[in-house]
């Protein structure tokens, strides 16, 4: 099975660098590259405007993206073309701002790897379990892979088969919200991802020097965009639940 890992990392981000090394160390003999991230903060408005519409999609996305938000987008567009461009099995995809439980993550994408059949396979490795209802995809003595009734947010790891690589791709030539609220939306793309259990990686951005994606809010700013988002997560959960009931129905 051909299977490689892809470290998304910003260049100028050069605190960093040494947490990619050791990512690089950890995932040996994986074959691992540098992908070099998108930056938000050299895109022109046009570079911008021509993968980004808001608007696009329903449920209507109520956040205006950031070019930061963007960027982050069109770098795992990178790695997924990636994916596809080198006719991989699977692509492991991480972001550089996170640590592995090496003995937990070895076993845990030893077991995802037996899903990569061909299959629209995305197998996310998260900073949390996944949560509420869920079904059981496979199973090695700890190591669990579900398919949470929500699909969980967040695209810190993840294993993507090429034929999910394929489908995402071609779901996201134009994007209006965030890569993680899109991956959620599995009736449109065709891709319905799996998470891990236990937990297998670990955040370090506060260590690295922070997030290099969200910028500050006023109070205001604040309670609003809670609201918003409260809202729009209550309308997913919504659509999910109906369109689990729908598979399940045609079954």
């Amino acid at each position: 099975m051909k299977i490689e890992a892809f470290i998304i990392h910003l260049k100028r981000a050069e605190a960093r660098r040494p947490q990619v090394d050791e990512l690089i160390r950890q995932l040996a003999p994986l074959p691992a590259h540098i992908l070099d991230a998108v930056d938000g903060k050299a895109m022109s408005p046009q570079a911008l405007n021509a993968s980004y519409r808001p608007n696009l999609l329903q449920p209507t996305y109520p956040f205006e993206l950031r070019p930061t938000e963007v960027a982050c987008f069109l770098s795992h567009r990178k790695a997924w073309a990636e994916i596809v461009d080198r006719k991989l099995d699977a692509g492991l995809v991480i972001e550089d701002d996170v640590s592995l439980v090496p003995e937990v993550f070895e076993e845990a994408l030893k077991l995802a790897k037996t899903l990569c059949d061909g299959s629209p396979q995305y197998i996310q490795f998260g900073l949390r379990e996944p949560q509420g209802r869920m079904t059981g995809v496979a199973a090695d003595g700890n190591v669990r892979i579900l398919r949470p009734e929500i699909v969980m947010l967040g695209a810190q790891a993840q294993l993507i088969s090429y034929e999910a690589a394929k489908r995402l791709l071609a779901h996201s030539e134009m994007f209006d919200r965030p890569i993680d609220v899109l991956v959620q939306m599995f009736w449109l793309t065709g891709v319905d991802p799996c998470g891990v259990a236990p937990v297998s990686i670990v955040a370090r951005h506060n260590q690295l020097g922070g997030t290099t994606i969200h910028a500050r809010k006023s109070l205001s700013e604040k309670i609003w965009r809670e609201w918003s988002r409260f809202r729009h997560r209550s309308i997913m959960k919504k659509l999910s639940r109906q369109h689990r009931g729908e598979a399940s129905t045609s079954r």
